[in-house]
């Protein structure tokens, strides 16, 4: 039974990545020949794309909050690569990527034919990068970003990257904070993380023959900008999540007891 289940499972998924594949060729084709689509419409095709692929992952998702009417600068926690479909079946939406995942096989195609911006880590380029952060938010389109700058347990959140909220005071945006949980019968689940140097293909494996487990993302208030530094942004938005993770993790004993 569980080897059907993971075989049945990375069907769906395996599906689901062929679909976005013809759905990035027909967009890529539409580039070659001078129909570029628009940033709007790719971000209403991503969504698309996002929602079908969360539906195939092995996941109960409850949503708390409400979400934004406006575009905003989304800021999450980041445990797992599930985070972004997760995320970005919500709203259309971009995000922000580290420049390796450009180069990845399949996915970093995909990722550029849905508009991704990418950012090179140590390259120098943060007020450039800031100025086109900026500036996607002053057209009026959510941008997601992660600003631990990588990956953890959902144990704890790491320190936010002050420099990468900067787009928002710049935009005049609020930054709407997302607090992402997993759990496995009411515990952490130790199945979502993907960190370190875990391997793709190993970690869809342990997660694919698992029992279903549930996913809780709190949308939360979101934070004016106006005489706040992107120093006191970044803390603020990270005890807002902290807050939100502590909450449901004891909101969880409780109700284990």
């Amino acid at each position: 039974m569980p080897r059907l289940r993971l075989y049945w499972r990375l069907l769906r998924v395996a599906a689901v990545i062929l679909l976005g594949l013809l759905l990035a060729a027909a967009l890529g084709l539409g580039d070659h020949l001078a129909l570029r689509t628009s940033l709007q419409r790719r971000q209403q095709l991503t969504r698309w794309f996002m929602v079908r692929l969360a539906a195939a992952l092995p996941y109960r998702v409850r949503i708390i909050g409400q979400l934004p009417a406006q575009p905003m600068l989304w800021v999450a926690n980041h445990v797992s690569w599930c985070d972004i479909p997760l995320l970005g079946m919500l709203r259309p939406l971009s995000f922000l990527a580290k420049a390796e995942v450009a180069r990845w096989p399949v996915l970093g195609w995909l990722a550029r034919q849905a508009g991704t911006l990418f950012i090179r880590r140590g390259a120098g380029d943060a007020a450039q990068i800031n100025q086109q952060l900026a500036n996607h938010l002053i057209q009026g389109r959510h941008l997601l970003i992660f600003p631990e700058g990588t990956s953890t347990d959902g144990s704890s959140v790491r320190t936010f990257h002050p420099r990468l909220l900067a787009c928002a005071i710049e935009a005049g945006c609020a930054v709407q904070p997302v607090a992402i949980r997993y759990t496995r019968n009411g515990k952490p689940d130790t199945m979502a993380p993907f960190i370190g140097d875990d391997e793709l293909p190993a970690h869809l494996r342990r997660l694919f023959v698992s029992d279903l487990a549930e996913v809780e993302i709190h949308l939360l208030a979101p934070i004016p900008v106006a005489s706040l530094s992107r120093r006191a942004l970044a803390e603020q938005a990270q005890r807002a999540i902290e807050r939100a993770l502590s909450g449901a993790a004891q909101e969880a004993a409780r109700e284990a007891a």
